[in-house]
């Protein structure tokens, strides 16, 4: 070691996942890289004047947690207004609202289950006498539809269907009356461009929090899904270190021409310390809840028959067009159909696509289509956690639609791992929370309709939110190991990440988060 480090971490079991050396009991970082790797005996000659050595008292090192799926900055948001996550019924839905707080006379609610609609179609008409005439927005848990009341949809002059490039709607009855249900985001904006927004101040305030709240669960980056704001988030970071590495994808939507793919080409690379744009997201689809997830055969209701881009091939020659700009792609692929034109498309690029685009969510998808991603190089980015949103004994929304054959092929983790994938873990916050304990910990013990099938070993896990979530992204060269040279993000638990019983994973204190050699998070 040339130089004295700047931080020594030390008494530690370190699973470093780097095959040359499994295994140590002490890091040494310096200028945001992993200097040395070693044990306590070589710690007296890494010392430095200036070198902080923080003793980890036998906590578990690992490389630092990544959500591979997440919306740290649209989910300020997506997650604004009344927590409606717990409401379980109708009646416990209209007992929320009739006590809901105000934003200048709206009412705005978030995380509300499909479930909480007791089988009933979305409609106004069931929570309107609750709330005295007030306008209201409430956000489905997917995040890909909304209720609005009548006052809402007077307010943005949303009186009837709407036509819309990308798969949107405004739902009506037989009368042409809007019910209030929006569905997709080309709807749900409708209503969203005239609601009371946050100040700047604030939305930066609560930024800064969660991004501190979500380095408290041992996170240190988070591959963001959308734009986010790039003028919030590059204030933020000039000011302070940001505690998570963001990695931003920004949306291409239907309808793109050729100038808006080479916007989307030349923002590549742009950002500041610990926050850069690298990649596209795409949407095939939208949810299974919603009538929208691209199905091979219709759902229950008749629905999920069309893809979010009217016209599939459109998608195809946009990715084409990114391909060849050398940008890295993610698509929203839910649906059985979803996940095979995607996989179809990156197998129309050829050899050079492998390791280079990836699929998201893919909540059910048949036998065939699994040994496709290794195949490819396509990787599977998967959220444990929604899992959740189901039942076991198959009564709920998602596993109603589907039918029993498609809900049996759930969140497939264990069998896309066996089919040699590159499998990246994450939570979709605010769809589902950030905690990555609690995305270790359901990678393994998938629950609803997932609970019958194995879920992926204690490593595993382990690898889905590091070493994989680093292949996934192309950086399997510079993270998600603890080896020399590699980027020093870095997390303590004080049980073994692997080993623990997934129960008491989830309440695992978390000792220490590093990102980038700066301490984000120190425990008790």
């Amino acid at each position: 070691m040339t130089a004295a480090p700047d931080l020594v971490l030390t008494g530690a079991e370190v699973r470093t996942l780097d095959p040359a050396r499994p295994r140590a009991t002490a890091v040494a970082v310096r200028d945001g890289l992993i200097a040395a790797v070693g044990d306590e005996r070589d710690v007296p000659g890494w010392r430095g004047p200036r070198t902080e050595v923080v003793d980890l008292r036998g906590a578990h090192l690992v490389p630092g947690l990544v959500d591979a799926h997440s919306h740290p900055v649209w989910g300020l948001d997506m997650a604004t207004g009344a927590d409606l996550s717990g409401v379980t019924g109708l009646a416990d839905l209209r007992a929320a609202l009739a006590v809901a707080a105000r934003v200048d006379g709206w009412v705005i609610g978030h995380g509300l289950d499909h479930n909480a609609f007791e089988g009933r179609p979305v409609d106004r008409a069931l929570v309107e006498d609750v709330l005295g005439g007030a306008p209201a927005f409430l956000r489905l848990y997917d995040g890909h539809s909304a209720l609005a009341t009548g006052a809402a949809l007077a307010a943005a002059g949303v009186t009837g269907a709407r036509v819309f490039e990308q798969r949107s709607e405004v739902v009506c009855d037989a009368d042409g009356r809007p019910t209030g249900h929006l569905v997709e985001h080309a709807a749900m904006g409708l209503v969203e461009s005239v609601m009371p927004r946050p100040s700047y101040a604030a939305r930066r305030k609560r930024l800064v929090e969660l991004l501190a709240a979500m380095a408290a669960t041992g996170l240190t980056g988070a591959h963001v899904m959308d734009e986010g704001d790039a003028e919030l988030v590059g204030a933020v970071a000039e000011e302070t270190v940001l505690p998570l590495r963001l990695r931003f994808a920004p949306w291409c939507m239907p309808g793109v021409d050729g100038a808006g793919l080479a916007e989307l080409v030349a923002a590549q690379g742009r950002g500041g310390r610990h926050w850069t744009v690298d990649g596209v997201k795409f949407f095939m689809d939208g949810t299974v809840e919603g009538g929208t997830a691209w199905l091979e055969h219709a759902d229950c209701h008749g629905q999920g028959t069309a893809a979010f881009w009217p016209d599939p091939d459109a998608y195809a020659a946009a990715v084409r067009r990114l391909h060849a700009a050398g940008v890295r792609t993610a698509t929203h692929a839910i649906g059985d159909a979803a996940v095979r034109h995607v996989l179809d498309v990156v197998a129309g690029l050829g050899a050079g696509a492998a390791g280079r685009h990836r699929i998201e969510h893919i909540e059910t998808a048949p036998d065939a289509l699994l040994p496709r991603f290794a195949e490819l190089g396509v990787a599977a980015s998967m959220q444990p956690p929604h899992t959740a949103y189901t039942r076991a004994d198959g009564t709920d929304e998602w596993s109603r639609r589907l039918g029993t054959a498609r809900a049996g092929h759930a969140w497939r983790l264990r069998d896309l791992r066996d089919a040699g994938a590159t499998v990246a873990l994450g939570s979709d916050w605010p769809i589902a929370h950030y905690d990555a304990r609690a995305v270790l910990a359901t990678a393994r013990a998938p629950r609803g309709a997932a609970s019958a099938g194995a879920g992926l070993t204690g490593l595993e896990a382990l690898e889905g939110c590091t070493s994989h979530a680093a292949r996934a992204a192309g950086e399997a060269d510079t993270a998600g190991r603890i080896a020399v040279g590699y980027r020093a993000d870095l997390t303590a638990l004080a049980l073994d990440p692997v080993t623990a019983p997934t129960d008491e994973l989830t309440e695992s204190p978390i000792r220490l988060t590093v990102t980038g050699g700066h301490v984000m998070h120190r425990g008790e």
